[in-house]
């Protein structure tokens, strides 16, 4: 597995793991009608593209497939960590979390947050990830359920 920094070119690959964490994987915690809100098939393509050359994720790739991928923000806000329904329970999650601590590193980061759906809060509070809020979005008319959750960083020195 390889961790590298976002391309121009990605995004397509991209959708197809956020779509397939959304469609194969939280579709277990949330209902279709929240799934297809969260994750619609007819996305607006330029949209997305805009979103994540925006957000500039860690891109997870096996024999050149892409397979995660997660950011972190210069506010240390993680809003993207997705990684492929038929990718799961590989170490990838774990390989992305370790990445992005790395970066928060390198930052001078002193903590970190992230709107973590229902399905993720366990894997986030197994990285000492704690619950903040409990809160309610809409997306396109459709309330979904997640939490604000953050883990405060320890500064060396």
């Amino acid at each position: 597995m390889e961790i590298r920094r976002f391309r121009w070119g990605d995004e397509a690959a991209l959708f197809g793991v956020y779509f397939s964490a959304i469609h194969d994987i939280a579709s277990r915690d949330y209902t279709p009608e929240q799934v297809q809100a969260w994750a619609p098939a007819d996305l607006d393509t330029e949209l997305w593209r805009d979103r994540m050359r925006g957000i500039r994720p860690f891109v997870a790739e096996i024999d050149d497939r892409v397979v995660g991928y997660a950011d972190v923000q210069p506010s240390g806000h993680i809003d993207h960590f997705f990684v492929s329904g038929a990718h799961q329970r590989r170490g990838i999650g774990a390989a992305l979390m370790a990445r992005i601590h790395e970066e928060a590193r390198s930052l001078g980061l002193s903590e970190l947050t992230s709107d973590v759906s229902e399905t993720a809060e366990p894997f986030f509070a197994h990285y000492r990830f704690e619950v903040v809020e409990r809160r309610f979005p809409v997306l396109r008319g459709v309330t979904l359920e997640n939490a604000l959750m953050r883990k405060v960083l320890v500064t060396e020195g």
